[in-house]
């Protein structure tokens, strides 16, 4: 049984007769009849009387014809549904995030979505780097924003911007104002506050000074957070020093409680994860579209 049948049956039940609903349809005559053979031959039942040359619905075809224009009814709503999620008119996209982006680079393109697509539910969950691209590895999310790059085949990046991981200290440590030649040798001996292990954060330093020559496993470290704001609140006042993204550290920086040590580390990026498999919604799409707008392009990895 097809929906066009279904359709067929109704015309000319509503009709009571062939051609008219033929004509209301634009089918051939022939074409209905022969489609109102083939449904009451394959389930063997009989939905018309022919009556004369007229025809007039058996007390079968009655019942079928509550039930036939009750599905139609709800593919109908199925295919609005479907072009509504097309139109962005409804729906609901899940996203990941890590901790940084989460908190200081996507909510304003949040907002300006909700702007666009008022109807678009967003529904973001938090974690660290490898807890978003699980959830995007798995289904659980469709697309997924983490700082630096991952190895995970399943899963295509795109950068979105920049960011800079910088060492952050009260005003009266040593690497507040340390000489650059100094740097190593103070690192080596200072107590840090850390992210965990798994953050894009405490992965992208710990590159960083490896690539200045020091290995993460000679850092003392004092004590770990999951989140940047704990982190930041340990070093006020406090001897210990931190890394955490500049575009976080920011509003401690202008009130003088802490500061940046001066050493450069290279900027990393803002990625944005799909599964290569799976096909982005229009929603997803849309948003992805949307990040980009407002910082230079770069081609997908």
């Amino acid at each position: 049984m097809t929906l066009e049948q279904l359709s067929i049956f109704v015309a000319v039940a509503e009709r009571q007769h062939v051609t008219r609903a033929a004509d209301a349809i634009g089918l051939t005559p022939s074409a209905v009849s022969a489609s109102i053979k083939a449904l009451e031959a394959f389930h063997n039942v009989q939905l018309f009387d022919r009556v004369g040359r007229g025809i007039a619905l058996t007390e079968t075809g009655r019942i079928f014809l509550k039930e036939a224009k009750a599905t139609l009814a709800r593919a109908n709503a199925a295919a609005l549904v479907l072009s509504e999620l097309g139109g962005l008119k409804r729906g609901v996209l899940h996203m990941y995030a890590s901790q940084t982006i989460a908190s200081y680079w996507l909510p304003s393109r949040m907002v300006h979505f909700h702007d666009l697509y008022p109807d678009i539910k967003l529904s973001l969950t938090v974690g660290n780097t490898h807890t978003v691209a699980r959830a995007i590895e798995e289904g659980q999310a469709e697309i997924g924003f983490v700082e630096g790059d991952i190895d995970a085949p399943l899963l295509r990046s795109q950068k979105l911007a920049d960011d800079e991981i910088a060492i952050v200290v009260a005003p009266d440590h040593p690497l507040a104002t340390a000489r650059p030649e100094a740097f190593l040798s103070l690192i080596k001996r200072t107590y840090w506050v850390m992210r965990e292990q798994g953050s894009g954060t405490r992965s992208t330093f710990e590159a960083a000074i490896s690539r200045l020559g020091l290995s993460p496993d000679r850092l003392k470290i004092a004590l770990e957070f999951p989140s940047n704001e704990a982190v930041l609140s340990a070093l006020v006042g406090h001897g210990y020093a931190g890394a955490v993204s500049r575009m976080a550290a920011q509003p401690l920086i202008a009130t003088g409680a802490i500061c940046f040590a001066d050493v450069p580390f290279p900027p990393r990026d803002f990625m944005a994860l799909s599964h290569r498999e799976r096909a982005l919604s229009p929603a997803a799409r849309e948003f992805l579209q949307l990040c980009q707008g407002s910082v230079r392009p770069e081609a997908s990895r």
